[in-house]
């Protein structure tokens, strides 16, 4: 029952080290970067920001293809031609966009905090901290898996051509068959970077080593013809206009020839060095067993909580949590007659007992999200008056991904070709039924769908942070989601549902248990079966082994914002509008919790300057 946003890993910011230190300067005083900044001599002023951020922010995207297009950042010639590439994932590469955001570091030092505008000093801090985060990155380029089973060169690409690559006419179906071209040539850069990472003694898990061999060889197997680049592109362009039955028949044959004579033979090189790998890999699961890894685990918890928590705070935390959600389902288990065994036990019986019936039940699941989702949207009017205009609905995960991945959410296409969608994996033979209102409220409305179509929609922010140009990890965005499904709560939206309340309460005791396992496991020597054991599935447990810290931004995020909007209901009494807070957050968009704070406290100084009028205005 994951909940995670291909959004927030759109650039490589997920796998990213951010530095907390330096960035809430920019809201408070002038900020002080790399030793690089020492050079610069000139100074400019407000005046001079936005073209040079703008600046900045396209040549970040230039280097990143695969987020230009799913934000079709660029118009005519220069969009085209991201559109058939791939992201460069060569030491080269990563050098060169070291170099770079040095540069933008000792640049963006030559604005002075003080003549900048509230908005300008939201994305300079904003800047920064991305920017951070890529020169931190340079010590650990060879700690993160290239192979790993979520995201990895081997999966992750066909994810992205069959959810994510538009399709709206013969122009993006060259691109898509240049992309198709480009893949051999990324899976032997994966390749060579992996096999850089074993002489530095970094290896994936024997676990998730296995199951990535298994991902490759489901892939190769079957004919090109039936290849899921091939079905997809096919299913895709059948109801475009300017393509002909004869074009479409010479694209097929084009994509199956590629699969053939390029596409297959390169996994098989893949699938080769991850048998070559498997006998040296062990079972440990945590980051804590590679070279430096408790300093790679520690920067991984900053990027992703936006905060200097210990890994045994988090710990504690998370048992502190467990341990209230517990109690609080324990009454509702009781009332529905569920008293007998643990918690886990009496939610799994429940959910078992409310199982579809029916060989193939995946259809009418569909309908029932479908059901929430426009339910969601009704309930949403009466605690936001910014709504998102892109539509937004749920589609099944498709089969290739569906055994291993989790419910997400992808962003609406900013020229309108695709809606916002929830990715719904149906693959059974159970379901988890208790949760999938919560699920719609955490991936869609008003989670993701919300704050990820509002960013994009935004008109207030610069162009830049629209389109999502730099990031700030996952605090924010899936600490939004979870604030989401707490919301729905506190205003009735479950009232006659305690099944699905439960449901919820399960969700937030899930996220609860991730601070405890994924610190268990990589800071505290956990194993694998422990993390299990606990309660968490196995292909969590494996989430969480391949991308540590990233669970841990949830819980920790959704305490963070709820925190502000406690603080910004006491300082400001009957003059609180949940309304108005929701609007600060929203079209505030991605941005350090940190920032987010600076951000809010000055939306309360407003709103006490201002008496009892609105302050609605994105910082």
């Amino acid at each position: 029952m994951t909940k995670t946003t291909r959004a927030a890993r759109a650039l490589p910011i997920q796998r990213r080290t951010l530095l907390a230190a330096g960035v809430a300067g920019w809201m408070t005083a002038s900020p002080v970067f790399d030793a690089v900044a020492a050079t610069a001599k000139t100074t400019y002023g407000a005046a001079d920001f936005d073209a040079w951020a703008e600046r900045t922010a396209a040549a970040r995207m230039k280097s990143l293809p695969e987020h230009a297009t799913r934000m079709q950042y660029f118009e005519g010639p220069t969009q085209d031609r991201l559109d058939g590439r791939w992201d460069d994932l060569s030491r080269a590469s990563a050098l060169a966009d070291l170099a770079r955001d040095r540069r933008a570091l000792a640049e963006l030092d030559r604005f002075p905090r003080e003549s900048l505008t509230p908005t300008q000093r939201t994305s300079a801090a904003l800047m920064a901290w991305a920017l951070q985060q890529d020169v931190a990155e340079a010590a650990f380029f060879d700690h993160h898996y290239v192979f790993e089973h979520m995201e990895g060169v081997h999966v992750g690409p066909i994810t992205f051509l069959v959810q994510e690559h538009p399709m709206r006419g013969a122009r993006d179906v060259r691109s898509f068959l240049r992309r198709m071209e480009g893949l051999a040539a990324l899976m032997d850069q994966g390749i060579a970077r992996a096999r850089a990472a074993q002489v530095r003694g970094v290896l994936m898990p024997r676990f998730i080593t296995a199951t990535t061999i298994g991902q490759i060889e489901q892939f190769v197997a079957v004919p090109p013809a039936a290849n899921p680049l091939v079905i997809s592109l096919t299913e895709r362009m059948a109801a475009l206009p300017d393509l002909d039955d004869a074009a479409r028949r010479r694209v097929r044959a084009r994509a199956e020839t590629i699969v053939a004579k390029s596409i297959a033979p390169a996994w098989k090189r893949g699938l080769a060095l991850m048998r070559e790998q498997l006998p040296l890999t062990t079972d440990d699961a945590g980051v804590w067993r590679l070279p430096d890894g408790d300093r790679f685990y520690a920067a991984r918890l900053r990027a992703n909580t936006t905060t200097e928590l210990t890994p045994a705070e988090i710990h504690a935390i998370g048992l502190k949590q467990v341990a209230r959600i517990e109690g609080e389902m324990d009454g509702l288990l009781r009332q529905l007659g569920y008293a007998d065994g643990t918690i886990e036990q009496r939610f799994r019986k429940m959910d078992a007992d409310r199982q579809p019936t029916g060989a193939a039940p995946q259809g009418e699941l569909l309908d029932r999200y479908t059901a929430y989702l426009r339910d969601a949207e009704t309930r949403a009017r009466l605690i936001f008056d910014v709504m998102p205009k892109a539509p937004v609905e749920v589609r099944r995960e498709p089969a290739l991904t569906e055994p291993t991945a989790s419910a997400h959410y992808t962003t609406p296409a900013p020229d309108g070709s695709q809606p916002g969608v929830f990715w719904a994996p149906l693959a059974g033979p159970t379901y988890e039924i208790a949760d999938m209102r919560t699920l719609v409220h955490h991936e869609a409305i008003p989670g993701h769908h919300f704050q990820l179509a509002i960013q994009m929609e935004a008109k207030e922010l610069p162009y830049f942070r629209r389109r999502a140009a730099f990031m700030a990890g996952s605090a924010y965005v899936e600490g939004w989601a979870l604030y989401s499904e707490q919301l729905a709560v506190e205003n009735g939206w479950y009232d006659g549902d305690p099944v699905g309340h439960l449901g919820q309460l399960y969700g937030a005791l899930f996220r609860a248990r991730r601070l405890v396992v994924d610190t268990g496991l990589h800071a505290m020597k956990w194993t694998r079966q422990q993390a299990i054991d606990y309660g968490i599935t196995p292909q969590e447990v494996d989430r969480y082994v391949t991308w540590p810290g990233q669970a841990c931004a949830y819980m920790l995020g959704r305490l963070r914002i709820e925190a502000l909007r406690e603080k910004a209901r006491q300082q400001l009494g009957d003059r609180f509008e949940i309304k108005q807070f929701h609007n600060t957050v929203l079209l505030t968009g991605d941005v350090p919790l940190t920032v987010l704070e600076q951000v809010v406290d000055a939306w309360v100084d407003s709103r006490r300057s201002a008496g009892s009028g609105s302050a609605n205005a994105a910082p």
